[in-house]
């Protein structure tokens, strides 16, 4: 006896696995019950996909198994392709908003680690300027440039303790007389 049963299952082309279960029914009827499914599949919702079940006389059952299955058994398929590449796209997106917000939470990290040395740079000027050394105090306020949210107000800061210097003595104001 030749069949073609399991050329006629490759020729569906699916990838996942099946489960076959054949009960006899009173009278000479069978059940037939055909699971299709993907362990490879991620989501859980896959367990909720029933069998399909099949009854008739084994001539019955002969003469149309394979239409009956087939636009099924390919939907589930690909069903189940779409429940995982959503899991994945799902994940993927879980992943990138996890990188967005620790890089969110690096750069403030970040920005108040700069804001924690620059307070403490101009608490230090103020202690200098207090003390009346406007040069050394002139030298610890932190570039602008290395910080440009407050590059306005450093920039006057420095300006304001330079015009506390002493005078030049090599530099000779013009007189207007």
């Amino acid at each position: 006896m030749t069949t073609n049963f399991f050329q006629s299952i490759a020729d569906l082309r699916v990838a996942g696995d099946w489960k076959i279960t054949i009960a006899n029914e009173e009278a000479g009827r069978l059940i037939v019950s055909v699971h299709f499914y993907n362990e490879q599949v991620g989501d859980e919702a896959r367990k909720l996909i029933p069998p399909l079940l099949l009854k008739g006389t084994p001539a019955e059952i002969d003469a149309g198994f394979f239409e009956a299955i087939a636009a099924p058994v390919q939907e589930t398929a690909q069903l189940l392709v779409n429940m995982e590449q959503y899991r994945q796209q799902q994940e993927q997106a879980r992943k990138q908003s996890q990188m967005e917000k620790d890089k969110a939470e690096k750069a403030e990290k970040e920005r108040k680690e700069r804001q924690k040395r620059v307070d403490e740079a101009l608490k230090k000027v103020d202690e200098l300027e207090a003390e009346g050394k406007y040069r050394d105090a002139w030298l610890k306020v932190p570039d602008p440039a290395d910080h440009p949210e407050q590059a306005e107000a450093l920039a006057k800061r420095k300006t304001e303790l330079a015009k506390q210097f002493a005078p030049d003595l090599f530099h000779v104001e013009p007189t207007n007389e």
